[in-house]
């Protein structure tokens, strides 16, 4: 059987049917409509797309496979997908570390170019068939219904496989080919100053074996490009070996980025075409890369981290500080302020809307001096409050004796006016962040701030009091009916452990905001059903799986949410990251070949636990009816009429809601 262009295994799940889906799609949108929500969004990063035909250890947002999981996210109504951070990833003694959060901020991800592209007469062929089907695999088959990336395979699959295109794109002379090169010329013409540098740090890297330039041995290989830019001879010099000596590798590089640009900007103009949006992932911080790059854009000594309530230490994070004197000139931005705006026109490249990541970091940064901060061999702090604390401040707090951070004032500040009334506002805010979003044609109010932090009380002036930008509310210990309008709302983000766990943590039992009374109450607020919602709140309570039912109907009620993959398609066993934690299954869950054969033979087993997008829709919907009536004047007048304009769709979604139990 075959559903959006996917070649399955036989299940025992019944889907809808080829005819069925246009009225499943259709009805799920109107529900949506009517409820007026906006945003319905995935939160899926990059490596954890699936495989469709061959894999090469690690998924793609982009391509066939990424088109597919597309297609069915766009059956259940979803509009768009947040992704991480998609820049190149960093390296250190141990090989390669997943995070996407240490990622370069400029260049593309190497590992989510498809390969299988490169075969085609579109690409001019310049990877050979024999070498694809050699160096790939056929997608893991397995029971669970998640797989890990392996990210060291990936390495080596996409070294040899680039190489070979590269090869054959230098020597290729087919019309298609030249077709290629004049496009690579263009593309060099804005990007090939920073793709040399970038080239010649790619050398630096695999020389010393790790990406922590600082730990580098020779001084002027560290402050290469700075010392370069100053009229350094030596500096200078140096550079020019580095890129007599290693032409090939950074041609490699460069093409690399060439190839994985010219894919993204492919699937953008096909989801324009489609209508869903993909969300980047604006990082606070940025890679080792960049940093070397872009030397005078930080402050040295010191790092940015995250203070955290009943913790010894807070969270180090090994990511540079901007600094604040050189955010600004007379006429314009300095280096630092440079920096950040080209990091956000580079999100924005070929993306639709932001995420903002540890938007706090923009306005109040926590600060770590780095001499604070003691490792053990394994490169484990392993300060102790009693006897070397963690030195760390909030910048607003940080006084460095004439040095840069005490022209903090440059990220936020206080103003007095003359009847006395305190005021806050952010330059970086203002002048930098905000204008870019703008730039872009995105409205700040429609941009994903993440504010999941502990929060000082500048950052709470700036942030909702002057700039009143929305935030997150994370239902996973909040109410929706406390939560600001137009905050984005989700349960369990890429830090989460799915739904299915927090149910059986004991403190989520006790939290208000998963108390079945409240829930029952919410999601059934018209009197007249006062014995539907008594029926209900029995149901939630003695049941795990409805009351996790319940909880995402309640996210749905918004008019922006997000949901992570995992909790779509009723992962349980692994978590896609432990947020503040180290851990060798960090960043690596991704969804397996298999998955729509999984989602609904989880759907029609005994104990499902991925989502029925049209039960729990018809939950949601019938809570925003009752919503309506219950602020109405008019309540008992409008009743019949609002429910005999929405009963045809309230049974059209358990009609649908009924076939994902089915089984095949």
């Amino acid at each position: 059987m075959r559903i959006l262009g996917i070649d399955n295994r036989i299940c025992f799940g019944r889907r809808p049917k080829p005819s069925e889906e246009a009225g499943l799609r259709n009805t799920i949108n109107r529900a949506y409509n009517a409820m007026g929500t906006k945003e319905r969004v995935v939160i899926t990063h990059g490596s954890c797309f699936p495989a469709l035909g061959r894999d090469t250890y690690i998924g793609s947002p982009y391509g066939k496979s990424a088109q597919e999981y597309t297609k069915f996210l766009m059956l259940y109504g979803f509009n768009g997908n947040q992704l991480g951070p998609g820049g190149e990833l960093g390296t250190d003694d141990n090989g390669i570390v997943p995070s996407p959060y240490n990622s370069s901020a400029f260049s593309k991800n190497r590992l989510f170019i498809d390969l299988e592209a490169l075969t085609t007469e579109k690409y001019g062929n310049i990877l050979s068939q024999d070498t694809f089907l050699a160096i790939t695999r056929s997608p893991e088959n397995t029971d669970k219904n998640y797989v890990h990336t392996n990210f060291k395979e990936a390495e080596k699959v996409y070294d040899y496989a680039l190489e070979e295109a590269y090869d054959n794109f230098a020597s290729g002379d087919t019309p298609q080919i030249a077709k290629l090169k004049n496009e690579y010329i263009k593309f060099l013409s804005p990007n090939n100053e920073r793709l040399t540098d970038e080239g010649v740090f790619k050398v630096l890297a695999k020389k010393y074996g790790t990406d922590n330039f600082e730990e580098w041995d020779n001084p002027v290989e560290k402050d290469l490009i700075r010392l370069k830019q100053k009229g350094n001879h030596e500096a200078i010099e140096r550079f020019s070996q580095i890129l007599s000596k290693n032409k090939k590798d950074i041609q490699v590089y460069k093409f690399s980025q060439f190839i994985a640009t010219k894919q993204i900007k492919e699937n953008q103009q096909w989801r324009e075409n489609v209508g869903f949006k993909y969300i980047n992932d604006l990082l606070v911080g940025c890679s080792k890369m960049d940093h070397w790059r872009c030397r005078d854009a930080f402050i040295d000594g010191y790092q940015l981290g995250a203070p955290e309530g009943g913790r010894k230490n807070p969270q180090v994070w090994n990511i540079p500080v901007l600094n604040p004197r050189k955010l600004f000139t007379k006429d314009g931005l300095g280096p630092a302020g440079q920096f950040l705006k080209d990091k956000i026109d580079y999100a924005l490249e070929f993306c639709e809307n932001l995420r903002i990541d540890h938007v706090m970091g923009l306005i109040e940064p926590f600060v770590i001096e780095n001499e604070s901060l003691i490792f053990d061999n394994e490169k484990n702090l392993i300060n102790h409050p009693a006897t070397t604390p963690v030195q760390g401040k909030y910048i607003s707090q940080m006084r460095a004796n004439g040095k840069a951070l005490d022209d903090y004032k440059n990220y936020s500040c206080e103003y007095v006016h003359g009847n006395g009334k305190t005021t806050y506002h952010s330059n970086i805010m203002d002048k930098i962040v905000l204008p870019a979003l703008k730039e872009h044609g995105i409205d700040p109010n429609d941009a994903i701030w993440e504010d999941l932090c502990s929060q000082p009380e500048a950052f709470r002036k700036v942030f909702y009091d002057d700039l009143k930008l929305p935030g997150i509310s994370q239902l996973e210990y909040s109410k929706a009916q406390n939560g600001p309008k137009n905050n984005w709302y989700l349960v369990g983000s890429h830090d989460s452990i799915p739904a299915h766990k927090m149910i059986k943590r004991e403190w989520t039992k006790e939290c208000d905001a998963w108390n079945p009374l409240y829930l029952a109450g919410y999601l059934n607020m018209d009197s007249t059903r006062a014995a539907q919602r008594d029926e209900f709140c029995r149901r939630i309570a003695g049941d795990d799986k409805e009351l996790i039912k319940a909880k995402f109907a309640e996210l749905m009620t918004n008019d922006k949410f997000e949901i992570s993959f995992a909790d779509l398609l009723g992962i349980t066993e692994t978590t896609y990251n432990l947020g503040g934690t180290k851990n060798n299954t960090n960043w690596k869950e991704r969804i397996p070949a298999q998955y729509i054969d999984q989602y609904y033979e989880n759907l029609a087993s005994k104990n499902p636990t991925a989502i029925n997008i049209p039960e729990v829709l018809k939950i949601a919907l019938q809570a925003k009816i009752d919503m309506e009536i219950a602020k109405s004047d008019r309540s008992n007048q409008i009743r019949f009429e609002i429910h005999e304009r929405y009963q045809p769709l309230l049974d059209s979604l358990q009609k649908y809601a009924d076939i994902l139990k089915e089984p095949e």
